[in-house]
């Protein structure tokens, strides 16, 4: 009798932000599941992305998120803190996989991993929040959980505008960064944060 094997989809939102987290989702898909129009986050509308999250926490076996804050990618750079989120959600899933898909072209340092048990086999996929299913459906619980933290944090750190560009270097967020320098949502060591001068002394926070 075959056994299906648990795989988690791995993937991230907000690595490129000036401010906020970068989030992690991790995800198991069961082997039938309803989730019409399960692509890529960056391809679905808000909406889209707002109706589909409560489906896939509702079938997926397991799914959990995970975070690194600007402190952490300051400190170890965006990719080491990307690592770091990605491993925080495959240990929060509370089901062990029998295998991890990490969208990209990297899989997750065995450092990163040592926080988990017996850590699983991985195969990082170029692409692969367009073609693996459980990889799409953690691209989107990574993009609604963070949006919904940018909106929340626009209320705490007004003037920045985060409820609509999410942190990203938009036009609006960069003049708003001249007018009113960083707060302690901001990626100090991040090209546009700082003036190239200043980049790498710490700040106050707002």
């Amino acid at each position: 009798m075959a056994v299906n094997l648990l795989m988690a989809g791995v993937d991230e939102a907000g690595r490129g932000c000036l401010a906020g987290p970068v989030v992690a989702g991790a995800v198991i898909l069961p082997e039938a599941y309803d989730l019409p129009y399960l692509t890529d986050s960056k391809k679905l509308s808000a909406a889209r992305r707002e109706r589909l999250a409560p489906a896939i926490k509702a079938q997926a076996i397991a799914w959990a998120v995970g975070m690194a804050w600007p402190v952490e990618i300051d400190r170890i750079n965006i990719l080491q803190a990307t690592f770091a989120a990605m491993s925080r959600a495959v240990r929060a899933l509370g089901v062990r996989p029998d295998m991890l898909r990490i969208d990209g072209n990297k899989c997750i340092p065995a450092a990163h991993l040592a926080i988990i048990d017996a850590p699983p086999p991985q195969e990082a996929i170029i692409g692969g929040d367009l073609s693996v299913p459980a990889i799409s459906a953690a691209s989107i619980l990574a993009k609604t959980c963070r949006d919904k933290l940018m909106t929340i944090f626009a209320r705490q750190f007004p003037g920045y505008g985060f409820a609509a560009h999410k942190g990203y270097g938009a036009k609006a967020h960069l003049a708003a960064l001249r007018e009113l320098g960083p707060c302690r949502l901001h990626r100090l060591t991040f090209r546009g944060v700082l003036p190239e001068t200043a980049r790498q002394m710490p700040l106050p926070g707002c």
